[in-house]
């Protein structure tokens, strides 16, 4: 794991997580990494040169990826101040010559067809207003021939659009995420193939794991740090505080109702991972398809290996 903190956070403050399921979990991914993903030299040699992480937050994925494979990354994203907290993070680890960031939307990029060896997005594609339109650019940008691999989060095929409970819990997820209709899985995987990508490999990578990805997000952790947030006691303590911090002026205006849309998504996010309606970790790999040409399974191991380190390390 990336720090030291972050096994302490898995396992002592997010409640009930034994250390014995984090570790067989990471060493999944390491074991992913490893065989997807090979030697030093030979991730060197796989790699391309340039790559676009399409909604990058402060880069975080984009640093993991970056030292993993040693390439050249850009990061798309229309917030200034993530940008420039982003740039300082990679010149605290070195890498401020060889990545950098563009603010700029996803639905409209500033860069020509054919720009990139490789694309990835990590769960940023899911709030573009028209996914369609967003993977049309994305296979724009991206060479011929080459690939595009995306998590994405998604409804299951068990979510019923009748079944009241189940509409409850996929709005509290969108209200609280800011995201507009959450698609299901099998529209997640239409969207890009309208946009022209052949889909290579799909995979929801929480389905395996022998620690629920939305166990933090439990409201009965009255022994653990940060689970008590979500327990009733807990919740009326950060409701008055945000109250109080509005009503002094600490806090915007706002505050108290942003609270509330948070904590319901945190509710939603729970209940529709507990009755597996909803998917955190859909992860595709996808090729820009060239008539006659069979994709590189080394191409396919390196993207593997990039993402599965990445989860396995849990960038922020």
């Amino acid at each position: 794991m990336s720090k030291a903190g972050d096994f302490d956070l898995a396992t002592g403050l997010a409640g009930g997580i034994r250390k014995e399921d984090v570790l067989s979990t990471v060493e999944k991914y390491e074991k992913y990494h490893s065989y997807y993903g090979g030697e030093e030299k030979d991730r060197k040699d796989n790699y391309t040169d340039m790559v676009l992480d399409v909604g990058c937050g402060i880069g975080g994925p984009l640093r993991e990826i970056a030292q993993f494979s040693m390439t050249s990354i850009t990061g798309l994203n229309i917030h200034e101040y993530q940008i420039t907290r982003g740039k300082a993070l990679n010149r605290k680890v070195g890498l401020d010559k060889t990545c950098d960031f563009v603010k700029a939307d996803f639905m409209k990029m500033p860069f020509p067809d054919n720009s990139f060896d490789a694309v990835y997005a990590i769960e940023a594609t899911c709030h573009a207003p028209d996914v369609v339109a967003c993977y049309k650019e994305i296979y724009r940008v991206l060479k011929p021939g080459q690939c595009f691999a995306v998590y994405e989060w998604c409804m299951t095929d068990s979510f019923d659009p009748h079944n009241q409970e189940h509409q409850n819990i996929k709005a509290e997820i969108e209200l609280g995420n800011g995201l507009p209709d959450i698609r299901v899985t099998g529209q997640c995987l239409d969207a890009v193939k309208q946009a022209g990508f052949e889909v290579i490999w799909d995979k929801d990578l929480a389905a395996d794991s022998p620690v629920p990805w939305y166990l933090p997000l439990e409201k009965n952790q009255y022994f653990s740090v940060i689970g008590f947030r979500n327990t009733a006691v807990g919740r009326f303590i950060l409701r008055n505080m945000a109250k109080g911090l509005e009503y002094i002026g600490l806090a915007p205006k706002g505050s108290q109702r942003v609270l509330h849309f948070l904590l319901k998504a945190a509710d939603g996010l729970f209940d529709g991972g507990r009755k597996v309606l909803f998917i955190q970790l859909l992860l595709a790999i996808l090729e820009f398809y060239l008539s006659g040409k069979k994709y590189s399974q080394q191409c396919i191991s390196s993207w593997l290996g990039s993402l599965m380190w990445t989860a396995s390390h849990g960038a922020v």
